[in-house]
Protein backbone atom coordinates (compact mmCIF):
# COMPACT_ATOMS: atom_id res chain seq x y z
CA UNK A 1 0.00 0.00 0.00
CA UNK A 2 1.47 3.62 -1.09
CA UNK A 3 1.58 5.79 1.44
CA UNK A 4 -0.73 8.34 2.02
CA UNK A 5 0.35 12.07 2.35
CA UNK A 6 -1.32 14.62 4.60
CA UNK A 7 -1.19 18.32 4.63
CA UNK A 8 -2.39 20.03 8.14
CA UNK A 9 -3.85 23.35 8.16
CA UNK A 10 -4.70 25.08 11.38
CA UNK A 11 -3.96 28.53 13.29
CA UNK A 12 -4.17 26.69 16.78
CA UNK A 13 -0.10 24.97 17.27
CA UNK A 14 -1.84 22.82 20.00
CA UNK A 15 -4.62 21.18 17.29
CA UNK A 16 -1.72 21.05 14.67
CA UNK A 17 0.71 19.66 17.02
CA UNK A 18 -1.43 16.92 18.62
CA UNK A 19 -3.14 15.60 14.62
CA UNK A 20 0.17 15.51 13.29
CA UNK A 21 1.61 13.53 16.07
CA UNK A 22 -0.88 11.11 15.64
CA UNK A 23 -1.03 10.68 12.36
CA UNK A 24 2.84 10.59 11.85
CA UNK A 25 2.48 7.47 14.64
CA UNK A 26 0.31 5.76 11.92
CA UNK A 27 2.00 3.05 9.28
CA UNK A 28 1.29 4.39 6.21
CA UNK A 29 0.30 7.99 6.41
CA UNK A 30 2.98 11.00 6.41
CA UNK A 31 2.01 14.58 7.14
CA UNK A 32 3.94 16.54 4.33
CA UNK A 33 3.71 19.84 5.87
CA UNK A 34 1.59 21.82 7.90
CA UNK A 35 -0.38 25.28 7.81
CA UNK A 36 -1.29 28.24 10.14
CA UNK A 37 -3.78 30.23 7.73
CA UNK A 38 -5.73 29.60 4.86
CA UNK A 39 -3.23 30.87 2.52
CA UNK A 40 -0.26 28.72 3.66
CA UNK A 41 -2.34 25.80 3.58
CA UNK A 42 -3.81 26.46 -0.22
CA UNK A 43 0.26 27.10 -1.08
CA UNK A 44 1.09 23.89 0.77
CA UNK A 45 -1.11 21.66 -1.12
CA UNK A 46 0.08 23.21 -4.48
CA UNK A 47 4.03 22.40 -3.37
CA UNK A 48 3.39 19.06 -2.23
CA UNK A 49 -0.18 17.56 -3.37
CA UNK A 50 -0.87 15.42 -0.75
CA UNK A 51 -4.00 12.61 -1.14
CA UNK A 52 -6.00 14.63 2.18
CA UNK A 53 -5.50 18.01 3.45
CA UNK A 54 -7.48 18.47 6.92
CA UNK A 55 -8.43 22.15 7.32
CA UNK A 56 -9.73 23.71 10.09
CA UNK A 57 -12.67 26.42 8.74
CA UNK A 58 -11.81 29.08 11.18
CA UNK A 59 -8.18 30.81 10.15
CA UNK A 60 -6.42 33.89 9.75
CA UNK A 61 -5.22 35.41 5.93
CA UNK A 62 -7.63 33.05 4.20
CA UNK A 63 -10.84 31.31 5.91
CA UNK A 64 -11.11 27.20 5.60
CA UNK A 65 -14.49 27.62 2.81
CA UNK A 66 -11.53 29.60 0.56
CA UNK A 67 -8.99 28.02 1.34
CA UNK A 68 -10.58 24.57 0.59
CA UNK A 69 -11.68 25.77 -2.76
CA UNK A 70 -8.51 26.71 -4.18
CA UNK A 71 -7.39 23.53 -2.73
CA UNK A 72 -9.87 21.47 -5.21
CA UNK A 73 -9.95 23.97 -8.18
CA UNK A 74 -5.84 23.68 -8.03
CA UNK A 75 -5.14 20.57 -6.89
CA UNK A 76 -6.80 16.47 -6.86
CA UNK A 77 -6.55 17.26 -3.11
CA UNK A 78 -9.30 15.66 -0.60
CA UNK A 79 -10.23 18.10 2.37
CA UNK A 80 -11.67 17.22 5.14
CA UNK A 81 -13.18 20.20 6.78
CA UNK A 82 -12.16 20.79 11.00
CA UNK A 83 -14.35 22.42 13.41
CA UNK A 84 -15.23 22.62 16.60
CA UNK A 85 -18.80 21.81 16.32
CA UNK A 86 -21.24 20.31 14.25
CA UNK A 87 -23.37 23.55 13.99
CA UNK A 88 -20.58 25.28 12.61
CA UNK A 89 -21.90 27.71 10.04
CA UNK A 90 -18.96 27.13 7.69
CA UNK A 91 -20.40 23.51 7.13
CA UNK A 92 -22.80 24.01 3.99
CA UNK A 93 -20.30 26.38 2.47
CA UNK A 94 -17.44 24.17 2.61
CA UNK A 95 -18.93 21.26 1.16
CA UNK A 96 -20.17 23.43 -1.66
CA UNK A 97 -16.49 24.66 -1.89
CA UNK A 98 -15.72 20.54 -2.46
CA UNK A 99 -14.92 19.60 0.94
CA UNK A 100 -15.10 15.43 1.33
CA UNK A 101 -16.52 15.51 4.53
CA UNK A 102 -16.52 17.09 8.07
CA UNK A 103 -14.75 15.94 11.11
CA UNK A 104 -15.38 17.39 14.68
CA UNK A 105 -11.86 18.17 16.42
CA UNK A 106 -11.95 16.37 19.99
CA UNK A 107 -12.95 13.16 17.43
CA UNK A 108 -11.05 10.15 18.94
CA UNK A 109 -7.52 9.02 17.79
CA UNK A 110 -9.18 5.94 16.02
CA UNK A 111 -11.31 7.83 13.66
CA UNK A 112 -8.90 10.54 12.84
CA UNK A 113 -7.03 8.15 11.06
CA UNK A 114 -10.16 6.37 10.08
CA UNK A 115 -11.29 8.95 8.60
CA UNK A 116 -7.83 10.38 6.82
CA UNK A 117 -7.99 6.49 4.65
CA UNK A 118 -11.68 6.75 4.03
CA UNK A 119 -11.71 10.62 2.47
CA UNK A 120 -8.08 9.31 0.71
CA UNK A 121 -9.75 6.11 -0.81
CA UNK A 122 -12.47 8.62 -2.54
CA UNK A 123 -15.55 7.94 -0.10
CA UNK A 124 -17.56 10.17 1.44
CA UNK A 125 -16.94 11.52 5.16
CA UNK A 126 -20.61 12.69 6.00
CA UNK A 127 -21.55 11.76 9.77
CA UNK A 128 -25.44 11.31 10.26
CA UNK A 129 -25.37 14.93 12.07
CA UNK A 130 -23.89 16.75 9.62
CA UNK A 131 -26.02 14.98 6.78
CA UNK A 132 -29.30 16.00 8.52
CA UNK A 133 -28.02 19.89 9.02
CA UNK A 134 -26.97 20.02 5.24
CA UNK A 135 -30.14 18.65 3.95
CA UNK A 136 -31.88 21.26 6.26
CA UNK A 137 -30.10 24.34 4.37
CA UNK A 138 -31.01 22.60 1.34
CA UNK A 139 -34.24 22.39 2.16
CA UNK A 140 -34.89 26.01 3.46
CA UNK A 141 -33.08 27.05 0.07
CA UNK A 142 -36.33 25.81 -1.46
CA UNK A 143 -36.95 24.22 -5.05
CA UNK A 144 -34.34 22.66 -6.75
CA UNK A 145 -32.44 23.58 -9.39
CA UNK A 146 -33.53 22.87 -13.06
CA UNK A 147 -29.92 22.92 -14.65
CA UNK A 148 -28.90 19.80 -12.38
CA UNK A 149 -32.66 18.24 -13.17
CA UNK A 150 -32.11 18.13 -16.80
CA UNK A 151 -28.06 17.03 -16.49
CA UNK A 152 -29.92 13.97 -14.27
CA UNK A 153 -31.07 12.48 -17.89
CA UNK A 154 -27.33 11.61 -18.65
CA UNK A 155 -27.24 9.17 -15.92
CA UNK A 156 -28.67 5.77 -16.59
CA UNK A 157 -31.94 4.04 -14.46
CA UNK A 158 -28.83 2.28 -12.55
CA UNK A 159 -26.35 4.87 -11.80
CA UNK A 160 -29.71 7.36 -10.98
CA UNK A 161 -30.81 4.07 -8.48
CA UNK A 162 -27.35 4.28 -7.49
CA UNK A 163 -26.98 8.20 -6.86
CA UNK A 164 -30.28 7.75 -4.71
CA UNK A 165 -28.43 5.12 -2.37
CA UNK A 166 -25.37 7.59 -1.86
CA UNK A 167 -27.51 10.25 -0.97
CA UNK A 168 -29.03 7.81 1.47
CA UNK A 169 -25.20 7.41 3.09
CA UNK A 170 -24.92 3.60 1.65
CA UNK A 171 -21.39 2.02 1.02
CA UNK A 172 -20.30 0.44 -2.42
CA UNK A 173 -20.52 -2.84 -0.19
CA UNK A 174 -23.55 -2.33 1.20
CA UNK A 175 -25.36 -1.47 -2.14
CA UNK A 176 -23.26 -4.61 -4.17
CA UNK A 177 -24.78 -6.54 -0.79
CA UNK A 178 -28.51 -5.35 -1.46
CA UNK A 179 -28.27 -6.15 -5.53
CA UNK A 180 -26.55 -9.09 -5.41
CA UNK A 181 -23.23 -7.41 -7.16
CA UNK A 182 -19.95 -7.46 -7.11
CA UNK A 183 -18.43 -4.37 -5.29
CA UNK A 184 -16.15 -3.59 -8.39
CA UNK A 185 -19.78 -3.14 -10.41
CA UNK A 186 -20.89 -0.96 -7.76
CA UNK A 187 -17.40 1.00 -7.81
CA UNK A 188 -17.69 1.11 -12.07
CA UNK A 189 -21.90 2.62 -11.38
CA UNK A 190 -20.49 5.02 -9.18
CA UNK A 191 -16.97 6.15 -11.30
CA UNK A 192 -19.59 6.76 -14.32
CA UNK A 193 -22.00 8.92 -12.98
CA UNK A 194 -19.56 11.21 -10.82
CA UNK A 195 -17.67 11.47 -14.21
CA UNK A 196 -21.28 11.83 -15.92
CA UNK A 197 -22.33 15.11 -13.52
CA UNK A 198 -18.73 16.50 -13.19
CA UNK A 199 -18.31 15.66 -9.51
CA UNK A 200 -15.31 14.86 -7.52
CA UNK A 201 -16.24 12.32 -4.96
CA UNK A 202 -19.13 11.05 -2.86
CA UNK A 203 -19.83 14.20 -0.82
CA UNK A 204 -20.68 16.15 -3.98
CA UNK A 205 -22.61 13.34 -4.85
CA UNK A 206 -24.97 13.59 -1.96
CA UNK A 207 -25.13 17.36 -2.23
CA UNK A 208 -26.16 16.95 -6.36
CA UNK A 209 -28.42 14.35 -5.58
CA UNK A 210 -30.89 16.71 -2.91
CA UNK A 211 -29.74 20.15 -5.42
CA UNK A 212 -31.37 18.33 -7.95
CA UNK A 213 -34.29 17.27 -6.52
CA UNK A 214 -33.93 13.92 -7.03
CA UNK A 215 -34.00 12.85 -3.44
CA UNK A 216 -36.58 15.30 -1.27
CA UNK A 217 -35.97 15.98 2.53
CA UNK A 218 -38.54 13.60 4.44
CA UNK A 219 -39.89 11.31 1.22
CA UNK A 220 -39.30 8.22 1.90
CA UNK A 221 -36.73 6.73 -1.31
Amino acid sequence: MSTLRVVLADDQDLFRAGFATILSAEHGIDVVAEAADGAAAVRAAVAHRPDVVLMDMRMPVLDGVAATRQVCERTASRVIALTMYDTDEYLYAALRAGASGFLLKDLPRAELVRAVRVVASGEALLAPAVTRRVIGELHRRGHPSPELTTELARLTPRETDVLRLIAAGRSNAEIAAGWQLSEHTVKTHVGNLLAKLHLRDRAQAVMYAYESGLVVPGRSE
